[in-house]
């Protein structure tokens, strides 16, 4: 290996010969033929992203964004000539090439300013996908959302977010039904068809090399896990690619179109590569990923449960049993709060790395004798747009504290669960979660364990919508600060260990000073665990480690683990 050069975001060129990457937000290239250095390929305003090259790869499109609006770029190598196609005072994005590299197809979001950020957003001005003409950079629409469902943009996990299929139909991701779901348009316009109708949500999505269908991981008739799909650009009945008790995402055909890559997991065993030829069960490609020693024979297989919500709303979860457990013994138990708030946790390990520590830690606590119920609480993904978009969610009136009440509530009310030890820990969002559950019940929740929580929300949105007006926003930054555990310190009296990095760019550090200094004048029991000059999601593994560590032993202390076996 070599290293090219430091950056992010980069884009391989068809042919494999050179590589495009932003650096300092702006573009730069390298060969891979030779071990020239990298020199920038030119001089722009504005960040640089979304990096795409042209199927013959001499010209690179781009998104140029400017903060209050984005343009689409387009360089032409052999030229160094830039142009910018149809530019307007919106945000484009996602630029997508045609097969024969004369055209581009975009996004366009309607302009919007001071955004409130962690509120419900269930409709919007809807936005629109373009088609541009590379050599005149003249553009036009060929396809808009309509007003109320779908018409507040939403995204998917894919390297773009259209595709340009074969037959000139683009296929992209839309919520009209209120489900996100594949929906393919020609490119000169028309009415748009659904590719991949009912009741379940679309995530991991990436098109063959053929251009002739679309791969995707969705929780299609298994609702609390991804498995792999295939769909025609042109339509019909989806096909399972695979199914069963494990997860699948991110899959990938191979260039002869006869296989599938992907990652998986399944409850016992982590993420690790696979695939799937034809019509056989997934192979896994690296076995030796996983080491002989990790004790999946050891670990439990988390069940669905669904239960109610302090106001009703119906909830899934993933319950963790103490293995063997004697019957009539009535253990400690966990609520975990996932983060985000824009994720589901499942029936297996996460794709995502922060929660696949999540569900190792919640594995060790349950084989030292806690019940543990990961709760899938309001303004989550994987149950349509009113479950994410859940009205005066967050700093719009914190909904979400009726899911933290219930999830402790179902608890309480099981057999094998000592109600006075019943704890909560998260992290972000989660850490948010944990936090209002400890200020509100107190007598519910006996301890907690917060991670990188939000404790105010008015600092956190001083973090992500600039331009935040402090005098002309009183009643909504009122809203927020009722929305926050900061307003409930009077009736907080749970012991708390709160963990967080000083170099946090995600969640404010104030967040944990101001909630602890409150604590202490308050005569709560808390405890601060601090990682100087670490982020928001931890870098380094031994911080992990100690963080995870110092959890166990907090709720070991102050929960009286009766039920719980000693150890680290």
């Amino acid at each position: 290996p070599r290293r090219i050069g430091d950056g992010r975001a980069e884009a391989l060129a068809p042919a494999g010969d050179h590589i495009a990457f932003v650096k300092n937000n702006e573009i730069w290239a390298a060969s891979l033929r030779d071990t020239a250095p990298a020199t920038q390929l030119m001089h722009t305003r504005g960040r640089a992203m979304q990096l795409q090259w042209s199927p013959d790869g001499s010209k690179l499109a781009f998104v140029s964004a400017r903060g209050d609006h984005n343009f689409i770029g387009v360089y032409e190598v052999a030229t160094k000539s830039l142009r910018y196609l149809a530019p307007s005072v919106d945000w484009d994005s996602s630029p997508v090439w045609s097969p024969d590299g004369a055209r581009v197809a975009f996004i366009r979001e309607p302009t919007r300013s001071r955004v409130p950020v962690f509120g419900p957003k269930r409709t919007a001005t809807p936005w629109s996908i373009l088609v541009a003409d590379v050599a005149t950079g003249e553009g036009h629409e060929i396809w808009r959302a309509r007003p109320g469902a779908g018409s507040a943009y939403r995204r998917i996990v894919s390297s773009t977010q259209l595709e340009w299929g074969a037959g000139d139909r683009i296929v992209f991701a839309w919520e009209g039904d209120g489900w996100t779901h594949l929906y393919a348009v020609g490119a000169a316009g028309g009415t748009a068809s659904l590719l991949t109708p009912g009741e379940f949500e679309v995530e991991h999505v990436s098109l063959a090399p053929d251009r002739a269908s679309v791969l995707y991981s969705s929780n299609q008739n298994d609702i609390d896990r991804r498995h792999i799909w295939r769909v025609s650009v042109s339509g019909g009945k989806p096909s399972a690619v695979t199914s069963g008790t494990g997860l699948e995402w991110s899959p990938v055909a191979t260039s002869d179109g006869k296989a599938v890559a992907m990652l998986r997991s399944d409850a016992k065993v982590p993420p690790r590569p696979a695939v799937v030829v034809g019509s056989a069960a997934p192979r896994d490609l690296a076995p030796e990923v996983i080491p002989a020693s990790f004790p999946s024979s050891a670990l439990v297989t988390p069940q669905q449960v669904i239960f109610p919500s302090a106001d009703g709303m119906m909830l899934h979860g993933q319950l963790f049993l103490p293995p063997g457990g004697a019957k009539g013994v009535k253990h400690p138990a966990l609520v975990f709060f996932h983060g985000g708030s824009r994720r589901q946790m499942l029936l297996g390990w996460h794709y995502m790395q922060y929660y696949t520590n999540a569900y190792a830690l919640n594995q060790y606590f349950a084989s030292r004798g806690y019940v543990v119920l990961a709760v899938n609480y309001r303004s989550g993904i994987g149950y349509g747009l009113n479950f994410r978009e859940a009205l005066d969610y967050g700093a719009t009136g914190g909904s979400e504290y009726n899911d933290a009440q219930g999830a402790g509530l179902f608890l309480r009310a099981r057999a094998d669960v000592d109600s006075s030890r019943i704890g909560a820990w998260g992290g972000s969002y989660g850490g948010y979660m944990t936090a209002l559950a400890l200020a509100r019940s107190s007598g519910l929740f006996a301890a907690g364990v917060d991670y990188h929580g939000v404790h105010d929300w008015n600092l956190e949105w001083e973090t992500f919508v600039p331009g935040w007006r402090v005098q002309a926003d009183q009643d909504a930054r009122q809203v927020a600060f009722n929305s926050s555990p900061m307003s409930s310190i009077a009736t907080w009296r749970s012991p708390v260990l709160l963990i967080q990095g000083d170099d946090d760019r995600n969640v404010d550090f104030r967040q944990t000073v101001q909630l602890t200094e409150d604590l202490r004048k308050q005569g709560v029991d808390v405890e601060d665990l601090i990682f100087p000059d670490e982020i928001h999601e931890f870098l380094l593994h031994r911080d992990w480690i100690t963080a995870y560590t110092a959890t166990f032993d907090f709720f070991s202390r102050k929960m009286a683990g009766r039920g719980a076996k000693e150890g680290t």
